[in-house]
């Protein structure tokens, strides 16, 4: 059976910490599961596929899609205050410090940089945003797809290639930390509303051993110092019903750009009949 972080190892530092809080967790529950690496290029959904996933990170939607479901772990809640104690998160739409831009609504007739149209804070997120707004303004003349991480969406803004992106708030808050020399280079000019973090997955039940310990974790000597530096307050048990709202607003949002005019635009996903 396998652990992986990959969605929130946004740099070499907070992969490392990963690493080290699962291990941690993964030896205090006492059961025989590997670090698995699944860096980049990799497809992410190739690991979501795999039937030996112990606790491994995965996007709010697709989990909300899944049939059957994979068994929830558990959900982290990130220490800024802004995430009021919660397993929530929103996507932050970030532009270069020095552009002109003040508002969404500033950007339009730009480039957006998006990343899969399976992803909750990367893609459907700002579709979502943009729906409130989208028959009164013309809003872009290209979108860049797919970006594949936050990182890449972020660099995309950094370096000209697009004017506004929609980025994952708890890995902002981990690169604000460990990647100020590109966080820097960015202001938030939007929140998208908030949903369900994404949780850990385990692939079939059994492993309720690490649910306890990850539930356990910021009370526990040798871990919570790396929950600390991860920016996280606790896990939490995730309650499956939360993640529904994502799957029937995927439905709506789909529908809704599959009949607008940006819809060939942003990815043939939304085009389709």
């Amino acid at each position: 059976m396998i652990a992986n972080a990959r969605m929130y190892s946004v740099s070499p530092e907070a992969a490392g910490l990963w690493r080290r809080l699962l291990t941690a967790v993964i030896e205090h529950a006492g059961l025989d599961v590997q670090l698995l690496e699944h860096p980049e290029p990799k497809p992410i959904g190739d690991l979501w596929q795999r039937a030996d996933q112990a606790a491994v990170f995965m996007c709010g939607l697709p989990f909300s899609r899944s049939l059957p479901q994979p068994e929830l772990i558990a959900a982290p809640v990130p220490s800024p205050p802004e995430f009021r104690g919660l397993p929530q998160y929103w996507s932050e739409m970030v532009v270069r410090r020095d552009s002109r831009f003040r508002s969404v609504e500033d950007t339009f007739g730009g480039r957006l940089a998006l990343t899969v149209p399976d992803s909750q804070s990367g893609c459907l997120a700002a579709m979502n945003y943009l729906m409130t707004i989208a028959d009164r303004f013309p809003l872009y003349r290209e979108v860049i797809t797919p970006q594949v991480t936050p990182l890449g969406a972020m660099s995309a803004v950094i370096d000209g290639a697009a004017d506004v992106a929609p980025i994952d708030s708890y890995a902002y808050c981990l690169l604000q930390k460990y990647r100020r020399d590109l966080t820097s280079q960015l202001r938030s000019i939007a929140r998208t509303p908030r949903t369900p973090i994404p949780p850990l997955v385990a692939s079939r039940p059994g492993f309720e051993a690490l649910t306890s310990t990850f539930l356990e974790a910021h009370r526990i000597a040798g871990i919570a110092p790396l929950l600390s530096d991860l920016l996280l307050e606790r896990f939490v048990r995730p309650n499956p019903a939360t993640y529904d709202a994502l799957r029937l607003n995927f439905e709506a949002v789909t529908q809704y750009w599959r009949d607008h005019a940006l819809a060939a635009t942003v990815h043939a996903a939304f085009a389709e009949p």
